[in-house]
């Protein structure tokens, strides 16, 4: 997991690990605080958003660089181009899964805080 981490990309991976962490951190909170406020789960849902958009940026950084170089080499086998999409696509997989575990955690903390 940690070497997905670093072959993501280092900028892009520790932003969205602490987007992760803020979108948790905000539902363990409303969860011990019980409140009420909209804006705080609205706020969850949006973190979760922003990953996701987030990595997807983040993958198609990573494409033009690697179409950069491509085009710099002239010749790539199909196995190294693979690979560098693969290595792209790692950053929206995971800004994907951040936004799949907001949304999820906004979901429930909805139904909970209606049937209070």
């Amino acid at each position: 997991m940690i070497d997905l981490l670093f072959e993501g990309g280092i900028l892009f991976m520790s932003i969205l690990t602490i987007t992760l962490s803020v979108s948790l951190g905000l539902s363990i909170f409303h969860l011990i605080k019980k409140t009420q406020e909209e804006s705080q789960l609205a706020l969850i849902k949006s973190i979760g958003l922003f990953a996701l958009v987030f990595g997807i940026l983040g993958q198609f950084i990573g494409l033009y660089g690697a179409l950069q170089h491509i085009s710099q080499v002239e010749s790539v086998s199909s196995a190294m181009l693979a690979g560098g999409i693969r290595v792209s696509s790692i950053t929206s997989i995971y800004g994907m899964i951040i936004f799949v575990v907001s949304y999820l955690m906004w979901f429930i903390l909805k139904l909970i805080s209606s049937n209070n």
